[in-house]
Formats: structure tokens, C-alpha cells, sequence
């Protein structure tokens, strides 16, 4: 089957795509839709849609010449993202890119038909999104960026970098279909590690840095920051760095080893 490259570096991955949207440039004008989990603003978004842009000029696809780009960011509450998808596959697009395991299940829910490519997506089969990695079936394929079971090396990676630490805070969204999955690996390997795990389940900003500055009181604490469209937020990046690097130093002042911290996203 004749392979070309659709997506390049949206979250630092490729995507490959078979069929007759990412083929040799036909007549009619071709219709992208990307659905991100970004604010529109953020420079992380430009930098990714512009590698994008890039990849498909090289493919002979030209903005404005063969090929429509519809962009709508994903950095907003959960229940704004069906309606943000409805509007997007209503200008018809011919394939739609998706970040993030809450954002597809959202264009599922919007259509079971418009070909949909997936980026940063934990687990798709334990998410619901597609029936197998070998047959995805459905309109949604793509790539995913590792299954629950790998959750589990972040508490063993942070016991390893820390190995006083008896708590650690799990930061992960309650609107992710991963989150539950995430956690669980999580939950599944503290005992043996002597290890208490304490979610952390917010969408609000002031929630997370209310539970984490509490959580932080008690000495020899880790944090970990499972992978979703929460942590890649600009607000919450910025909280979860900020409060993460003033907990570690109060609890240093306090002469313990401090709050150590792993996370799965590059927040």
C-alpha cells in the first residue's frame, strides 16, 4: 500500500496516512481540519502547525493554492469541545487531525464517517477509540504515544530519583479518557514501592494548587503529571512548574528531601 506522510512533528510525531487526501495534488481544493489542545496563542501550537504547514508543502499541498487549513484550539473546558468539533466538521473537511484522546472522542462524537488522524494519544484501544492497534476500524487511526502499563515507570523512575519519598500527588484530568488508566498503573506498583498515591483531579487552577500546596505540608512527597490536555495548558504548565519549584524549597527549609516531581507531558 502506497504510504505518504500527512503530519510531521504535531507533538513531536509523525503521521502516516494511506488513502487519496495525502496523494498526488488534484484539482479540487483539499480540506484540513486540526483540532489541538492548545491555546491559540501558545507558541508550542505555532511552532507544531507551522512543521505542519511545512511537511505538506513539501508534498506539493500549498495553503491557499490546493489545500484549506481550519485550525480551532482545544484549551478550553470539556464540555466546549463538542460543539468546537461540530463547528469544524461542518465546513467538510476531507480528514481531520486530532490531539489528544478527549479532543477525538469529541469528533467521534460529532461524526463516524469524516476520516479523523490522531496525535499524543495514550492507550486508543483501552480509550475506546478505535478496536485494535492492527485494525483500528471506525474512521480514526493514527499514532499513540505508549499503553497505561508504562504509567507504572514513572513512579519507579521517581522512587529511583528520590528514594526517601512515601507520597506522591497525581495530577491528571478527569475529563481524559486516559486518566483513570494512568492512574491505575500507578496505583497497581506504590504498594510494593511504598509508595501512597494521592490524585489530584481538577480542571481548576486554584483547585490544583490548593490540593497540591496541602498535599506538600507533609515531608518526603513526589509529584507526578500524567499526560493530557490539561497538562499542556499554558495556565496550568505554569502553576504545576511554579508551585512544584516552591514546595521543593519549603520542604527542603524543612530539612527533608524535598518535592520531587516526574512528569509525562512536557509541561
Amino acid at each position: 500500500m502506497r504510504r505518504r506522510a500527512l503530519l510531521c512533528s504535531i507533538a513531536g510525531v509523525t503521521i502516516i496516512w494511506a488513502g487519496p487526501i495525502i496523494a498526488q495534488p488534484a484539482d479540487r481544493v483539499r480540506r484540513i481540519g486540526i483540532f489541538h489542545a492548545y491555546e491559540e496563542a501558545d507558541p508550542e501550537a505555532r511552532a507544531q502547525i507551522s512543521a505542519f504547514r511545512e511537511e505538506l508543502s513539501k508534498l506539493g499541498w500549498v495553503e491557499g493554492r490546493n489545500v484549506v487549513i481550519d485550525l480551532k484550539p482545544g484549551a478550553v473546558e470539556a464540555e466546549a469541545l463538542l460543539p468546537i468539533a461540530r463547528e469544524l466538521l461542518a465546513k467538510k473537511p476531507d480528514v481531520v487531525v486530532g490531539e489528544g484522546g478527549t479532543i477525538v472522542a469529541a469528533l467521534q462524537r460529532a461524526s463516524r464517517s469524516v476520516p479523523i488522524v490522531f496525535v499524543n494519544v495514550t492507550d486508543p484501544v483501552g480509550g475506546g477509540l478505535v478496536a485494535s492497534l492492527a485494525h483500528p476500524g471506525g474512521n480514526a487511526t493514527g499514532f499513540t504515544l505508549f499503553e497505561f502499563g508504562i504509567s507504572a515507570k514513572w513512579l519507579e523512575l521517581l522512587k529511583e530519583i528520590a528514594p526517601d519519598i512515601t507520597r506522591v500527588a497525581v495530577i491528571r484530568d478527569p475529563t481524559a479518557r486516559s486518566g483513570g488508566g494512568q492512574l491505575g498503573a500507578i496505583q497497581g506498583v506504590a504498594p510494593a514501592l511504598g509508595v501512597e498515591v494521592r490524585p489530584i483531579d481538577s480542571e481548576e487552577a486554584d483547585a490544583i494548587k490548593h490540593d497540591l500546596v496541602q498535599f506538600a505540608r507533609e515531608p518526603r512527597g513526589g509529584l507526578i503529571v500524567t499526560t493530557s490536555r490539561l497538562a499542556r495548558a499554558p495556565v496550568h504548565r505554569k502553576l504545576i512548574l511554579t508551585l512544584a519549584a516552591e514546595q521543593r524549597s519549603y520542604s527542603q527549609g524543612r530539612e527533608t528531601r524535598g518535592f520531587a516531581g516526574a512528569s509525562a507531558d512536557e509541561i
